[in-house]
């Protein structure tokens, strides 16, 4: 399914200056189209693809994992002034999905573990109180086991854990804003990754995705658009420059180490 089918961009007033307007693929972008479920947004870095991701989900307004919402959190700022020369149209509008940023999801889990510690310490306390003052500590510690597992999301490994809160947020028939999400994933969690997208994408969800991985960017019939200088093109994967370089490191790795 395809929510969000295009967007398009205002003319800037003179006096927006430095970042994010000073960037090529920002002064140059008069329109974005999506043409299917999952869309990667591939370039290096220094690109925009981030900073364009962000702005999405600051246009529409998107629910963040891990961080403060969209409208307060600090660091997307600049974004959410580029956001408000952003417009979305929608082939059928939806409020589901979420906004995650790779740096974000490794704060989330420690905030998950602080708030189980804090419970399990505040049920210490009321332990030879009778059930009723128990209650609403089991209560949330039970919620807790129940979306992220019985040892929280800390406990795990970064790439069990995201998943697992990757699975936890989801619901059919959103879109989802992703930058990065490889960062905690090893090769075979990134295979994981794409079979979850597999499942989420027959749910009807849309993903636009920021990232640097071949491994990733390989998902079946996915629209691939590659960010360079001020341009955003449409690129077929056996190009990227991301596929051929890593393929021929693989094929020949002395070839670009001898000179080390």
């Amino acid at each position: 399914m395809v929510f969000l089918e295009r967007i398009t961009r205002r003319d800037f007033p003179e006096r927006l200056q430095g970042f994010p307007f000073d960037l090529p693929i920002v002064q140059n972008l008069e329109s974005l189209e999506f043409t299917a479920p999952v869309t990667f947004l591939v370039g290096d870095n220094g690109s925009g693809k981030s900073t364009l991701v962000e702005s999405i989900a600051c246009m529409v307004q998107s629910i963040t994992v891990g961080t403060m919402p969209v409208k307060t959190d600090p660091t997307l700022a600049q974004q959410r002034e580029l956001a408000q020369y952003l417009r979305p149209w929608w082939q059928k509008r939806t409020k589901r999905g979420f906004f995650l940023r790779a740096e974000d999801f490794f704060g989330f889990a420690k905030k998950v573990a602080q708030q189980q510690a804090e419970l399990r310490a505040d049920l210490k306390e009321v332990e030879h109180l009778n059930v009723n003052a128990r209650l609403p500590f089991e209560r949330e510690l039970g919620a807790i086991k129940r979306r992220y597992g019985s040892e929280g999301l800390d406990a795990q490994s970064h790439g069990e854990s995201f998943l697992k809160l990757f699975q936890s947020r989801f619901v059919p028939g959103g879109l989802y804003i992703l930058d990065e999400p490889e960062t905690p994933l090893s090769p075979l969690r990134q295979l994981t990754f794409l079979t979850l997208l597999k499942q989420m994408v027959a749910e009807d969800a849309q993903f636009i995705i920021a990232t640097h991985s071949p491994i990733i960017m390989a998902f079946p019939d996915a629209q691939i658009l590659y960010l360079e200088g001020d341009t955003i093109r449409p690129a077929k994967y056996d190009e990227l420059e991301h596929v051929t370089l890593t393929r021929d490191f693989l094929n020949n790795p002395r070839a670009f180490l001898q000179h080390l």
